[in-house]
């Protein structure tokens, strides 16, 4: 995030919440929000999932008290995007620059205003960087690109949760040259930001923003003697495996994200993250709906009508037996509680039950027999005759 995107940006407005709200009331407007527009709940959305981003965003940094404390203390520089200048600033206009805020590397002392030593650890706290550096200081760390990556698990482990292994891919400091990009491992500061990876630029009104060095490509270092592997980068492809634990009760197409698992970092700055995309495959037998297992069982004709205990298969576990009410009639769902997936909590859902009348493809003589002899009993009933009568009036 730059400079500008900071000062714009309202997390309080985000989140829907007062700026003195607490830390339970940020929790709860940050879980409500979540759920409405998670894009599991929103498939195909792309706003929503912008919109998801963005409270996450938000949450991220009121949800953690010194992050807070570090914004509310900025964000008190400025009113609406625009400085606030102190008591007996006067009417007048007030020119200065940001890079004296956010790490700048003038002269002078404290700088336009007396602002000492600038913002610098404000930003650093929130957004990984650093404190101001001039010539000779050391270069800012850099945080690990994130990683996405998909992996398939079968219908059962996705229920119960499953450990498995990911081969990945991302860039990581380059072994020839230990990360430096310098073939003898001896870079130099880069002139134009000073170490820094960042330069200012005016943006009218006495303001100036700033943006990644073009010269070194945001690193604050350039190579005199390119390294042959990563060509001055400092970077390389990297390839690795790892173990990677699936929790239980995962659907398919959920977006997991595992923090600090990504491509490490530059310079002693945090790795990224990963993000796994779970794909699950079907079951002969069952299906699922939310944190609902579902499954269809046959009875026989006699069974729905007189009644009857029948025996129900579950997923990794002895079978159930549930009661058919005589009369029951085809398509009727019963349910069995705690036989489903694992919720987040711990706790199961249940196992949703569907009865499917089964009509014989060949009959026995005794049976046929039987049944010729219930049509007989029944001729004066007319399972339709209700059905015709409704077409009538309609």
């Amino acid at each position: 995030m730059n400079t500008k995107d900071f000062v714009e940006k309202d997390y309080y407005k985000v989140l829907g919440v007062p700026k003195d709200a607490t830390e339970a009331e940020i929790k709860k407007a940050y879980r409500k929000l979540a759920r409405e527009f998670h894009p599991d709940a929103n498939k195909g959305d792309s706003s929503a999932e912008e919109r998801f981003k963005e409270i996450s965003e938000a949450n991220d940094i009121l949800g953690d008290p010194k992050k807070r404390k570090e914004y509310d203390e900025a964000r008190a520089l400025f009113g609406n995007g625009g400085f606030r200048p102190g008591p007996g600033a006067g009417g007048g206009s007030f020119n200065f620059d940001l890079g004296d805020l956010f790490g700048g590397t003038q002269s002078g002392g404290a700088g336009a205003g007396g602002f000492g030593g600038g913002l610098g650890d404000v930003f650093g706290g929130l957004f990984g960087g650093r404190g101001t550096a001039g010539p000779g200081t050391r270069t800012q760390p850099r945080r690990g690109q994130d990683i996405e990556s998909e992996v398939t698990l079968s219908f059962t482990e996705a229920v119960d949760g499953a450990t498995v292994p990911l081969r990945m891919s991302s860039q990581a400091p380059c072994k020839a040259c230990a990360g430096t990009g310098d073939k003898n491992g001896t870079p130099r500061v880069c002139p134009t930001c000073v170490g820094t990876g960042q330069v200012s630029r005016g943006s009218g009104g006495g303001f100036s923003l700033t943006d990644p060095c073009a010269d070194c490509k945001g690193r604050g270092l350039i190579a005199e003697t390119p390294c042959d592997v990563c060509k001055g980068s400092g970077r390389a492809k990297s390839s690795r495996t790892m173990q990677v634990r699936i929790p239980a009760g995962v659907s398919d197409g959920q977006r997991i994200r595992l923090r600090g698992k990504g491509a490490p970092g530059e310079r002693g700055g945090p790795a990224g993250d990963l993000y796994v995309v779970v794909h699950v495959g079907s079951h002969p037998v069952f299906g699922r709906k939310d944190d609902n297992l579902t499954v269809t069982v046959p009875v026989t004709f006699a069974e729905a009508a007189l009644g009857a205990d029948i025996k129900v298969p579950t997923l990794n576990g002895p079978s159930v037996t549930l009661k058919l009410p005589p009369g029951t009639p085809g398509g009727r769902t019963m349910r069995a509680r705690g036989k489903g997936a694992v919720r987040k909590d711990g706790t199961r859902g249940d196992l949703l039950v569907t009865v499917e009348v089964a009509v014989p493809s060949q009959l026995s003589d005794k049976a046929r027999e039987a049944l010729e002899m219930y049509r007989e009993a029944t001729e004066s009933e007319d399972p339709r005759s209700a059905l015709f009568e409704s077409a009538k009036g309609a």
